[in-house]
């Protein structure tokens, strides 16, 4: 290991907004510094919901722009969303969102082929709609998908623009339903059978891996002194989030907070029991051969849709508001697909909350509230659902992300589990993005040496339970009620 500090710029893509972040590495440095943030906004056109992808890559080049030297680039995102390039490698067509509803009803073609059993047993992979493999499906009878020769996943494409170069991150390719979590490759008798040519896809890059220089017309853009490698990291966010968990051993969860909230275990192995498959549990690859056992659940994005409608950006005030009304007097099932789409959440919140015989939330208050506890009481599901299917006790949860500034959420999410809960490193993804990075350039050690930095350097707090978990209990068998 190297005893220098070195400088490296993690470009970190949320489904909001876009970060260019510096991270400074040494032995015990970890320093994080925003070079430049950006909106991320998705765009409906007559065919439906799209990113836009070119206002995000000038994102990129303005933030690498903000930076007067880094030795090494790399990126993260979200996951399943990809862009098709024709034979000159010309990108087709903005990037479809995930939220698109091309892929409604898709599920079940894809079922009379391979049956979700058999499907989940080869792939490991959670049901979601908007599944890379499902968006294939929908794609494939377009005139834009008849001139493909090539996708790249989103942080794979920004890559290759920047770089001329192409691959498939492993991490994030583990989200799309066609690779074996088990042998870490493509699944091929998933695509055969469904008519997928996997010859769409670069070949497969690992997190560390080498995935170019920077282009001189980067360089001469961005002002950049050349050569500037980009380096393959977990290029799904969650990936690089649960490499910054600031954990020690192996008895612990993990809950990496945003729009989603992503809520699991860490694992040697994945876990491909039909039982995993009723929960509705996903097995996605990580970093040093590890699997992210977890569940998907619907996240802050409840709240962040809530605020959009009321045109209220300050979620402190929200906050208190919500401390002052009583613990879970109304819940909904923060998993629930209703929840997916855009567009009047806090009257879908309160028709849930009316078909379940609870009381309607009328407050802006009561509606925040309403989807704290909810979530914390999804966590605490996901985390007693992991340990039993995987047969890995808990001692301890780690939150990560954006919901680690929500104080009201981590201390209910430790009342729910009955656990204690960590929070700690708010840039999980851009912090597990440049220690990826500085491992490949010989500025930090393993994944267990990685994370004792983390701990070392990171401000974490510590939330206690408070009661017993009786009221979750009891919270939780109303939303199981019919």
């Amino acid at each position: 290991m190297s005893g220098g500090v070195k400088s490296y710029a993690a470009v970190d893509l949320g489904a909001s907004s876009g970060r260019v972040m510096v991270g400074r590495v040494g032995p015990d440095t970890l320093e994080l510094t925003e070079a430049h943030r950006f909106p991320n906004r998705p765009v409906r056109v007559p065919e439906g919901l799209r990113w836009d992808i070119l206002g995000l890559y000038a994102g990129v080049l303005d933030g690498l722009r903000a930076v007067s030297w880094v030795d090494s680039v790399g990126i993260d995102g979200w996951a399943v969303d990809h862009g098709l390039l024709d034979a000159d490698g010309a990108l087709l067509g903005n990037p479809v969102h995930y939220r698109d509803a091309r892929t409604e009803g898709v599920a079940e073609q894809v079922w009379a082929t391979v049956p979700p059993a058999e499907l989940y047993a080869a792939t490991g992979l959670q049901y979601a709609p908007f599944n890379t493999l499902y968006q294939l499906v929908a794609a494939r009878a377009g005139a834009q998908f008849a001139h493909a020769r090539r996708l790249l996943l989103v942080p794979d494409l920004l890559s290759y623009w920047l770089t001329g170069e192409q691959g498939t991150e492993l991490t994030n390719a583990s989200t799309t339903q066609l690779i074996d979590p088990r042998t870490r490759t493509w699944a091929y008798g998933v695509a055969e059978r469904l008519g997928i040519d996997l010859a769409l896809f670069p070949p497969l890059r690992q997190p560390g891996d080498p995935a170019g220089l920077l282009r001189p017309e980067v360089l001469e853009e961005t002002g950049l002194t050349g050569p500037v490698p980009v380096t393959a990291v977990g290029s799904h966010d969650t990936a690089s989030a649960v490499a910054a968990v600031p954990a020690a051993g192996e008895r612990f969860a993990y809950i990496c907070t945003g729009t989603w909230s992503l809520a699991g275990l860490e694992l040697d192995a994945p876990v491909l029991t039909e039982e995993s498959r009723a929960a509705n549990f996903t097995n996605e690859l990580g970093l040093d051969g590890t699997v992210r056992y977890l569940r998907n659940i619907m996240g802050l994005w409840l709240l962040q849709e809530c605020q959009r409608a009321w045109d209220e950006p300050d979620v402190g005030l929200l906050l208190r508001e919500a401390a002052g009304v009583p613990a879970l007097r109304s819940v909904v099932d923060a998993g629930d697909e209703a929840f997916l789409a855009p567009g009047r959440m806090p009257e879908r919140i309160a028709d849930a909350c009316r078909a379940s015989g609870q009381p309607v939330p009328r407050s802006r208050g009561e509606l925040t509230r309403c989807i704290l506890d909810s979530l914390a009481l999804a966590h605490r599901r996901a985390v007693r659902d992991a340990q039993r299917l995987a047969d890995r006790p808990v001692d301890v949860v780690y939150v990560v992300g954006g919901g680690t500034r929500n104080a009201l959420l981590c201390q209910l999410t430790a009342d729910a589990c009955g656990l204690p809960v960590v929070a700690g490193a708010t840039e999980a993804a851009a912090l597990g993005n440049v220690l990826v990075q500085a491992r490949a350039h010989g500025l930090a050690g393993d994944l267990a040496s990685s994370r004792g930095l983390l701990a070392r350097t990171q401000p974490l707090t510590r939330y206690t339970p408070r009661g017993g978990t009786g009221p979750w209990r009891q919270a939780a068998a109303r939303l199981a009620a019919p």
